[in-house]
């Protein structure tokens, strides 16, 4: 069930990028009243980097956020504990971006190796910090390029879409386990005050 929805998401997504590509290609190059470039350089990719690097941010917080004392919190057992579901995330990290780097997955079975959560953080962003190279190096033409994901055919950009796709579905495990727990999530704080102008 999962796959059908994921495998939906990314249909939907490509069916949406395609129209958007098709509409571009009347405005490429073309320029506004001030003379400026209409469209960004590579906006599939941009955006994909910039939504990663919110999930990044969220992810590593939420990380910190939980005290050691509940990352081997489950709210019941049929599910993975807080800690699992940050190795889970981190182990997902390297799946998918391997795929788009075109390198080997290190395979590094992070969910059933690590258990405290100084070790789980640095798994974490050591994940994060090697899937940076995918986002970082990714422009339009080759995140068309096809690779192979859950047996089908894929664009690259694909593969990065469902990589934050499965972030924002596990922040979401993750919110959920803080709020039982009574901690606000990274994304429910409260932004600081502005500091008033002297």
């Amino acid at each position: 069930m999962k796959f059908h929805a994921m495998a939906s998401a990314v249909a939907l997504f490509l069916v949406s990028t395609a129209a958007f590509a098709q509409d571009s290609k009347t405005t490429q190059g073309a320029s506004n009243s001030k003379g400026e470039q209409a469209s960004p350089a590579n906006p599939f990719s941009t955006y994909n980097k910039i939504f990663y690097a919110r999930m990044k941010t969220i992810l590593v917080s939420s990380a910190e956020k939980m005290p050691e004392e509940n990352y081997n919190f489950k709210p019941t057992e049929a599910v993975r504990s807080y800690g699992q579901i940050v190795g889970h995330v981190a182990d997902a990290q390297y799946n998918f971006c391997s795929l788009a780097l075109g390198e080997n997955n290190p395979g590094l079975k992070i969910e059933e190796t690590k258990t405290t959560k100084a070790d789980l953080v640095a798994a974490l962003k050591g994940a994060l910090a090697y899937c940076d190279k995918a986002y970082d190096g990714m422009t339009d033409a080759s995140g068309a390029q096809m690779v192979k994901l859950f047996g089908m055919d894929m664009p690259k950009f694909g593969v990065l879409n469902i990589n934050n796709a499965h972030d924002m579905e596990h922040y979401g495990n993750l919110v959920t386990y803080m709020r039982l727990k009574n901690i606000v999530p990274p994304t429910s704080e409260q932004a600081p005050a502005a500091q008033p102008k002297k």
